[in-house]
């Protein structure tokens, strides 16, 4: 909910590619190894075993089923697809701040961001890369490519992203089903979004996460979100009248009285999704935009250089 004066010119990033590889080299180049690799090499199917070939990929168990020789192919480890998705609705433009910064972000610029950082360090890799927007429509969609001028046309549509504000609503849960049947080959996905959306129960938006973990791939949830004034409810106990970005709709009261009340309910939902994702085995990251930047992006990427 928005409470400052309703406003569609917001600038946004200087040069957000600039920003980015400073971002990168400062507090992510001085890794040991990188964070991303492509995907080990897995099972793809069964052939007959030909009398003279290795033995080292022989079916034991199925020879016990049916008592031929099958031996298991796989298929080779190959450079890491990534698909970026960023919810675009009018509450992720929330709080609109004059100038976006490392140090001064909404949970749109947030995303904006750090997909740059993480397009930076796969672009090191030669790994390709894909992005989707969305918000009441299916906003854009770039296949994963990994030349240098699809890079700078995904950098361009990010920085287009934040600074163009116009109120939607949210239809996460239509367009990550849709997003989710684009994506055939086994990928690397990031999902930017705050997890909200009015009118919508939250089995339907778990139920949207869970696909797109389909055809195996790895997806990790920034879960964005303002919370100072979204979780903790840090508003002024004085008449105020709070509105729906997205929908318009309003209400008027004092925030002491519902803050307690609306604290317990959104802990909960978020626990709910923290306990759906691990249910999922999707990675679940909270992006916390009163937080520094580099500490969450690095607390992740640490955290996952340790299991490569």
């Amino acid at each position: 909910m928005d409470l400052q004066k309703e406003t569609n010119k917001t600038s946004g990033f200087i040069n957000l590619e600039l920003l980015a590889k400073q971002v990168v080299e400062g507090f992510i180049s001085g890794m040991h190894k990188s964070p991303f690799h492509g995907f080990s090499a897995e099972f793809a199917e069964h052939k007959i075993y030909n009398s003279g070939e290795s033995t080292k990929h022989i079916d034991w168990k199925l020879y016990a089923k049916t008592d031929k020789l099958y031996t298991k192919r796989y298929e080779e480890e190959t450079n890491l697809r990534c698909h970026i998705i960023i919810d675009n609705s009018a509450s992720m433009h929330y709080p609109k701040i004059k100038e976006h910064h490392i140090d001064t972000l909404n949970k749109s610029s947030f995303a904006a961001l750090a997909s740059a950082c993480l397009m930076q360090i796969l672009k090191k890799q030669r790994d390709a890369i894909g992005l989707s927007i969305y918000s009441d429509q299916y906003d854009y969609y770039a296949p994963e490519k990994g030349s240098e001028r699809h890079h700078q046309m995904l950098l361009s549509k990010l920085s287009e992203m934040v600074t163009r504000s116009t109120p939607k609503n949210t239809d996460t849960y239509t367009y990550l089903h849709q997003i989710a049947e684009k994506i055939h080959r086994r990928s690397l996905i990031f999902l930017f979004t705050d997890m909200l959306q009015a009118n919508t129960k939250p089995e339907k938006l778990f139920d949207a996460l869970r696909h797109l973990k389909h055809n195996k791939h790895e997806v990790i949830l920034f879960h964005t979100f303002d919370g100072d004034k979204e979780i903790q409810f840090n508003f002024d106990n004085t008449p105020t009248r709070f509105v729906d970005v997205e929908t318009g709709e309003y209400i008027n009261l004092y925030a002491d009285n519902i803050k307690e009340n609306y604290q317990k309910a959104v802990q909960a939902y978020f626990y709910e999704l923290k306990m759906k994702c691990t249910q999922y085995k999707i990675k679940y990251v909270p992006a916390d935009i009163t937080k520094k930047f580099d500490k969450i992006l690095t607390t992740y990427l640490i955290e996952r250089q340790k299991f490569v």
